[in-house]
């Protein structure tokens, strides 16, 4: 028999794994490890919606579910949408319940591309993108969001790398790594640009609920933007549901008309125990959200003062729960740098190149942890900067 390596996709064996998941797994092996690395949200799912999946266990709910999830859930997504953002989709043919956000990306990109079709990734960003636009044989076309911007899309770069092959626009905000947030304004002037083409938007809302400095504005809200908008998110970050493994995607129908057949096949429906239990997250969850979320800025602006104490430079995040500090000073790679205070500092970070290679000189840090845990690696960071500092 041939090699592996002849046998299988060679467009699979080609992508790189996660660089998240490198430094967390290295972790599985080390003691005394302090770790920042993984965007999960430390507070367990609120008791109420843990009390409706288990009574939804107890009633023998445990059957298949309509493919694209409880009719119930789906009004209840609905309401939500309207209620929070504003935005009006029909439970019945534009919202399909998926197996996390991250099912509802795939889906959506396959849906969209054509093999050669471009599609626009601002990066840094989220380490899935790219690779599933590969793996739909589109072309990841990656337009560099900077420091000096505030890590936010400008419109005349945007328009600079639009071509007749380009399909879709990646939205990614507010967003991982950075927690930069596009305001309504700065969302108008790239609705500006992509009136009057044929360009899709996938715009990935996930952390939506997490802004600290104003509210969320979907892309899907303004003029002429919903009709082409793919819009997803999920209950992993606003409700602290990560491992209940639940996303949903909303289009208009047309376009949900076709995703719904990817998911219909390689998924059947979500888990049902997960969709009884945001049913109760939708309807009285709202509470739940404030409290997590003035906990998170409470850590945020901690951490932030931590870290400038230390001399460490950091773009002040508006969105998510992680920081993305600037450490081109000490003059290690950001890979090396993370090594070292993996080793030396016993502090898990992740380098700032697992998002994209613009991502060099960074690093993100995740703040989805106690101030206490933060206050324990802020000490240990501390004691690694001034030995480097030593070594000039």
């Amino acid at each position: 028999m041939k090699p592996y390596s002849e046998l299988l996709s060679r467009m699979v064996t080609e992508l790189e794994p996660s660089g998240i998941r490198k430094f967390f797994d290295i972790l599985g092996d080390m003691k005394d490890v302090i770790s920042l690395t993984v965007g999960q949200p430390d507070f367990v799912t609120p008791w109420h919606i843990r009390e409706a999946g288990i009574k939804s266990l107890e009633e023998g709910r445990t059957y298949y579910t309509s493919n694209s999830g409880l009719s119930e859930l789906r009004g209840e997504i609905s309401s939500y949408l309207s209620r929070r953002f504003g935005l009006k989709y029909d439970p019945t043919s534009e919202i399909t319940v998926t197996v996390g956000g991250s099912e509802a990306i795939d889906i959506a990109i396959r849906t969209v591309c054509n093999p050669g079709d471009e599609v626009i990734i601002p990066v840094p960003c989220f380490v899935c993108y790219e690779p599933l636009v590969k793996s739909a044989g589109g072309v990841p076309v990656l337009l560099e969001t900077k420091l000096c911007d505030n890590f936010k899309i400008k419109p005349d770069e945007l328009s600079a790398l639009i071509t007749e092959r380009t399909k879709l626009l990646i939205l990614p905000y507010p967003n991982n790594p950075t927690g930069a947030v596009m305001t309504g304004e700065e969302l108008e002037k790239i609705a500006e640009v992509l009136r009057g083409t044929d360009i899709l938007i996938l715009s990935d809302e996930i952390y939506a609920e997490l802004t600290y400095e104003r509210r969320h504005v979907s892309i899907a809200s303004l003029d002429e933007m919903r009709e082409r908008t793919i819009l997803v998110s999920g209950f992993s970050k606003a409700y602290a549901m990560t491992g209940w493994r639940l996303g949903y995607v909303c289009a208009p129908a047309p376009i949900t008309h076709e995703l719904f057949k990817l998911h219909q096949y390689s998924i059947m429906c979500a888990p049902v125990t997960s969709q009884y239990a945001a049913v109760e997250a939708l309807r009285s969850g709202d509470s739940d959200i404030e409290t997590m979320k003035a906990e998170y800025n409470r850590r945020r602006r901690y951490l932030l003062s931590g870290l400038r104490e230390l001399g460490i430079d950091c773009f002040t995040p508006e969105g998510a729960f992680y920081v993305w500090p600037d450490i081109r000073k000490f003059g290690l790679s950001s890979e090396k740098f993370c090594e070292r205070l993996l080793y030396e500092g016993g502090v898990a970070i992740v380098p700032g190149t697992a998002f994209g290679k613009c991502g060099e000189g960074f690093a993100r840090i995740s703040y989805a942890y106690s101030v206490k845990h933060l206050m324990m690696a802020l000490d240990k960071i501390g004691a690694f900067v001034e030995s480097l500092r030593g070594e000039k």
